[in-house]
């Protein structure tokens, strides 16, 4: 497959396209705002990816408290002021249009999932820009740990338990997850090299037996695609940051804006900056 053009219209991006891995950041945004569009795992290595959720004014503390309450499938890393649509971690990006795909929401309903948001911008929304679980999969590669559905060209299954966030003010809702197939004798690395990483999601929730998390069929996620699985392997579940759209689902703001799953902002930060120490190094 050749590497498209910036003037590549409403293409769907693969996860296998080629050196996407290689895009800068600021290509990659550029590629996205042409229209350029699909799962961004494997896409800017070495860069943070943050999950999108804009909310009114009236609803940012709300949205503030959830996180702090919910810190691993919330963690923040930036807060933007009232109407901005530019932040810390990508300056000169526009959170309007350099998305490959957004949500669009109205009384806890998705209406629309386009490739720009300008017409739908608002000058009361506040944006936050939360850890991702893409940005640590540069570092479970490099231990050795196979990525499943970056190897099938998917968008990473991700599912909705039955696990509650705790609410906050007048937001309510499931903890999301996503889910890795982990090879046993990887599942050791797969958990360190993760916790490592705590603000974007760190170790895993939970390995093994999905309906412990409520979750009835791999084969069946509520976002993303499903992955085959060796025979051997683990279903590893981490925290995702879909778990607020899930929250807006449940308690139906009169408006917000979001990221489509999988379809992540990619920053200029890189991912080394949020790894802490390694006691064991």
């Amino acid at each position: 497959m050749s590497t498209p053009s910036p003037a590549t219209g409403d293409r769907p991006l693969t996860a296998v396209e080629e050196h996407a891995h290689a895009w800068p950041p600021a290509e990659a945004r550029g590629r996205f705002r042409a229209g350029l569009s699909g799962p961004t795992a494997g896409v800017a290595a070495g860069h943070t990816q943050v999950n999108l959720v804009s909310v009114p004014a009236d609803w940012a503390y709300d949205m503030l408290l959830f996180c702090q309450r919910n810190p691993k499938p919330c963690p923040v890393l930036d807060v933007t002021d009232a109407g901005a649509h530019t932040t810390v971690l990508a300056p000169g990006a526009d959170l309007r249009t350099d998305l490959p795909r957004y949500r669009v929401w109205r009384d806890g309903e998705l209406v629309a999932e386009p490739t720009e948001v300008r017409a739908q911008w608002r000058d009361d929304l506040v944006s936050f820009l939360i850890g991702c679980s893409f940005t640590f999969e540069w570092a479970l590669a490099a231990a050795g740990v196979p990525l499943r559905h970056i190897e099938q060209g998917r968008n990473v299954p991700m599912y909705v338990t039955d696990r509650q966030c705790r609410p906050a003010g007048r937001l309510r809702g499931p903890t999301v997850v996503s889910m890795r197939p982990v090879p046993p004798g990887h599942l050791a690395a797969a958990i360190r090299e993760s916790s490592l990483l705590p603000a974007v999601h760190g170790g895993p929730l939970h390995c093994g037996d999905p309906s412990v998390l409520g979750i009835a069929d791999l084969g069946r996620p509520d976002f993303g695609e499903p992955v085959e699985m060796a025979p051997d392997d683990i279903p590893v579940f981490w925290a995702c940051g879909v778990t607020p759209q899930a929250a807006l689902a449940a308690s139906r703001p009169p408006f917000a804006i979001t990221h489509a799953p999988g379809q992540m902002f990619l920053t200029d930060a890189r991912d080394e900056q949020y790894r802490v120490l390694d006691a064991a190094a």
